[in-house]
Order: structure tokens, then sequence, then C-alpha cells
């Protein structure tokens, strides 16, 4: 696998996203990756410290300079909890879980992120304003209602299908009103 051309890659995805979803300072973007998906294998069979640690570090980057917040999901055998910084999990009073990801528990992504952030935490739910799908993971339990696909402009990264969600205010009210929608 080459690693420069998924690091190139995943930069050229992350911007994409972060423009088209419109996404701010303060806000919750999260990340499900598979590595496995990235390394052309099945999601959970192949997974990669080195291509979890090269994407995540990129995402990571790129949001922190931002001042987004990255919130990154777990594998199904930790119930798709997600790792924060403790920041963010007292800043929303999120419910803090104890566990500390593997590579096979929790995911490549998810221990690249716990080396990554200042201080990481465990939480069980989230409601993020943007995420970034990477592998066919199901981030949409995270991303706040109403949900809207995003369409990168690379949809594939190594092996791994890649989409993207992003969320705008439910509109209210039926035919009498009036909405101040893009």
């Amino acid at each position: 696998m080459d690693l420069q051309k998924i690091k190139s890659d995943t930069q050229i995805i992350i911007d994409d996203v972060i423009t088209q979803s419109g996404i701010k300072a303060g806000q919750i973007f999260v990340l499900g990756l598979s590595s496995s998906e990235v390394n052309g294998g099945i999601i959970g069979k192949n997974s990669s410290a080195e291509i979890g640690e090269t994407i995540v570090g990129v995402i990571y980057q790129t949001l922190h300079d931002k001042g987004i917040y990255l919130a990154v999901q777990a594998c199904e055998h930790l119930n798709r909890a997600l790792l924060v910084e403790a920041e963010l999990a007292e800043k929303k009073d999120l419910e803090v879980v104890s566990v500390v990801p593997q590579l096979h528990a929790g995911g490549s992504g998810q221990v690249a992120a716990y080396q990554l952030f200042e201080n990481p935490v465990e939480v069980e739910h989230i409601t993020a304003f943007a995420g970034l799908d990477i592998g066919d993971t199901s981030i949409g339990m995270h991303v706040k209602h109403v949900q809207i696909p995003i369409r990168p402009s690379l949809r594939e990264l190594g092996g791994a299908h890649v989409t993207a969600l992003k969320s705008r205010p439910k509109l209210i009210g039926g035919e009498r009103a009036r909405y101040a929608v893009e």
C-alpha cells in the first residue's frame, strides 16, 4: 500500500468535505474508518495500524488547525463508541465509558487517535455536524438530523468506498413557513 498516495488522497477528501459541509470551528466532525477496506480487504479482517495513523493524522491535523473537534468511531466490537478529546466530552457533558481501543477492538482509526489526542476519552454517543465514512462503516447514527449526503471528489481511498454526510436544521411549519436555507 502506497502510504504517500493515501496521505495525499486523504488530504484532498477532507478538504473537499470541509468545504462542501460548511462545518465551522467548535463543531464536531465524526470519522468512520476501515483500514481493512482501504487495504483492499473486508471490513474488520485486515486492519492496518500504518494506514490508520496516516489517515487519522491528516484528518486530525486539518480539523485541529480549523478548530473543529474530531470524533473517531469505533468498530462494532466497541458498539461504535467514539474517541474524543476529554475537553469536548466535558464541554458537551458526554457520557464517558471505560475502554482503551485496540487494533481489533476499536480499530486502527481509534488507536491512531488515541496516540494523537492530548487527553482521549471514549464516549457512547455524539451528535456531529458532519462526518466522513471511509469503508462503509455507517457513521449516520452520529450525525444530527437532517442528514445530507456529500459526494467527495474522490470516492475511493485505496480500496475503500468513501462517502460523507453533513446536516441542516429541520424544516418545520408546512406550506405557510418560510426558510432561510441554501
